[in-house]
């Protein structure tokens, strides 16, 4: 295994004090994957029964305002207390995706810096390394010289791990994010446009 030959808390260590930023930029992006995974389930954007209601165009008006949990209950309210509203409620709806993407934009930062640091700490790494030099030869020792650059490059491993945690969460919330945003406007659509008749097959697909 390779876990077995490699000394995780050696590793850590080695990479100095950027490892109390590195790891904790870890947990925090664990964190915002978790948290935003959970606030953009379907239930908490698009709720079935709303969505059936739209195609439908059958709105009952104690469940339009009972429902402001979820971001297409809100619009629908805000459609409901804002008649003829129409480039308003395309505003709130855009609103309403920028909520989704709240705190997403950390991930970008943290994949694209995480790299950066653990590349200084291998920098300073490989200098140390550089710097021990056997007294008696004046020459680096071997031994030690090589096991110091192997651990140097503990920083950067480091910082690709957590890239490579913010860069997956990014590109899996940043889909779930386009596909809510693109149903929410068809549906959007089709409640403003409900009096002009029942939604077509196409609108029914578009949103399932």
């Amino acid at each position: 295994m390779i876990f077995a030959a490699v000394d995780l808390i050696r590793i850590i260590k080695s990479a100095g004090y950027l490892a109390y930023i590195l790891l904790p930029l870890s947990f925090i992006a664990v964190f915002i994957i978790c948290e935003r995974a959970v606030a953009l389930r379907k239930r908490a954007i698009i709720p079935q029964d709303l969505v059936d209601a739209s195609l439908q165009g059958k709105f009952q008006q104690d469940m339009t305002f009972e429902d402001k949990t979820s971001a297409l209950g809100r619009i629908i309210n805000f459609v409901e207390q804002h008649p003829g509203d129409i480039e308003g409620a395309k505003a709130y709806a855009r609103l309403e995706v920028i909520k989704m993407e709240r705190g997403v934009s950390y991930l970008d930062v943290i994949y694209t810096g995480a790299p950066l640091l653990g590349l200084i700490g291998t920098v300073f790494g490989l200098i140390s390394a550089f710097n021990v030099i056997d007294p008696e030869t004046h020459m680096p020792d071997p031994v030690q010289f090589t096991e110091s650059v192997g651990y140097a490059l503990s920083a950067t491993l480091i910082g690709l791990v957590v890239a490579i945690i913010a860069l997956g969460g990014n590109g899996y919330l940043h889909r779930r994010i386009d596909h809510h945003a693109a149903r929410l406007d068809v549906l959007l659509e089709r409640i403003l446009a409900q009096k002009s008749g029942p939604a077509t097959a196409a609108e029914k697909e578009l949103v399932q």
